[in-house]
């Protein structure tokens, strides 16, 4: 049995979980290795090099040893590779790039693999909620600020506005993916322009110049999966709200086997929103540090700063996956009791006016429906 999906499994997805297990760091260190022999070696050297890399097998726990020991994982991983080859082959194993490309690069590649996961799923959500504002613009319900009762509005204007909150975020997210989705490789100190061969070769946009001591593309993505998650946690605090007895406004998708209690077997609670929510507590955390380590970019290659951002990156993205499929899972399912908003409006003794909100509600579903890309493009 693994021995971390206990602790991370509850917080994220089987598929981002994959995205950064070990075995992946390893691939796409290999992957880059290969490429980059291709990209600047001799075919006949390129070959032998990309057939190393294809053929080693790493017992992980070996390598992860001997990479602390080392201080980096590229050093262990080129010595392996040097080992099956010989001659000019071996010789020219890693030339003309340096640890930190090997794991800037791979981060970045981890990244593209989580971007596309979480996408897919920030998608799945925002039909999900559309779909309630379509069911329910009209739906009549009191309006709460500073948690007390306010005046009339609508379920659909209240769902228009995670929609739209979300959609935005989406978009931010994805403009910071195309800044920061960007090859790292400049040699010892940054001294040569990047390999637009060994961009192509990996996928990744070419820069214009390295990027190893200037980290505002991906502390920008960082950010990012920050919002996304406050805005992700902004839908499930207002639902587990209104879960709650005595308003019963709106449940979780009755799903056997969930959101049970181990001692109270009458409850049935609200987890995907924990979900969100215990994300939203952990990411500002994870944000900060990432924006301390950029004061730690000294001179050409920086010490203790950018090498602390691969698990921080990890993490919000693992954090940010959970967080869209538990509340694209809610969205989908969510239960409405209209009977019991209608009940407390009328308690609330506010009248029945609802103003602007059902048009509100439909003006914002028709500003994601004309175009779901228009905000992520802008």
């Amino acid at each position: 049995m693994s021995g971390h999906h206990l602790h991370l499994r509850v917080a994220t997805t089987e598929e981002m979980l994959r995205v950064y297990d070990d075995g992946n760091v390893v691939r796409h260190a290999l992957a880059f290795e290969a490429a980059l022999a291709r990209a600047t070696l001799a075919p006949e050297i390129a070959d032998q090099i990309a057939r190393a890399c294809t053929g080693l097998e790493v017992d992980g726990e070996t390598l992860a040893a001997e990479a602390a020991h080392a201080g980096t994982l590229a050093i262990p991983l080129a010595a392996r590779l040097r080992s099956l080859l010989s001659g000019e082959a071996a010789a020219a194993v890693h030339r003309g790039a340096t640890s930190q490309d090997v794991a800037d690069t791979v981060m970045v590649l981890q990244a593209r693999d989580a971007q596309a996961l979480l996408d897919a799923d920030l998608g799945r959500f925002a039909e999900g909620v559309a779909a309630l504002v379509e069911q329910h613009a009209e739906t009549r319900m009191i309006g709460r600020t500073l948690l007390q009762g306010a005046l009339p509005t609508t379920f659909g204007l209240r769902a228009a506005q995670w929609l739209s909150g979300v959609h935005e975020a989406r978009g931010d997210f994805l403009r910071a993916c195309r800044r920061a989705l960007a090859l790292q490789h400049g040699g010892p100190v940054g001294a040569h322009p990047p390999s637009e061969r060994l961009a192509a070769i990996l996928g990744l946009r070419a820069p214009v110049a390295p990027w190893h001591g200037r980290r505002v593309a991906v502390a920008g993505l960082a950010s990012s999966l920050g919002v996304l998650i406050g805005a992700l946690a902004k839908m499930a605090g207002d639902i587990a709200l209104m879960a709650q007895d005595g308003i019963g406004e709106a449940r979780e998708p009755d799903i056997a086997g969930r959101g049970g209690s181990s001692s109270m077997l009458h409850k049935r609670n609200p987890v995907g929103c924990q979900v969100a929510i215990t994300a939203a507590v952990r990411a500002p955390g994870l944000v900060a540090s990432f924006l301390a380590g950029m004061a730690h970019q000294q001179f050409e290659r920086g010490l203790g700063g950018w090498q602390a951002e691969a698990p921080l990156l990890a993490e919000l993205f693992m954090l940010a996956g959970g967080s869209a499929r538990a509340m694209a899972e809610v969205a989908e399912g969510l239960e409405v009791d209209a009977a019991a908003m209608a009940r407390n409006l009328a308690d609330a003794d506010r009248g029945d006016d609802i103003g602007k909100s059902a048009e509100l509600a439909r003006a914002l579903l028709a500003e994601y429906r004309s175009d779901p890309d228009a905000l992520r493009d802008q």
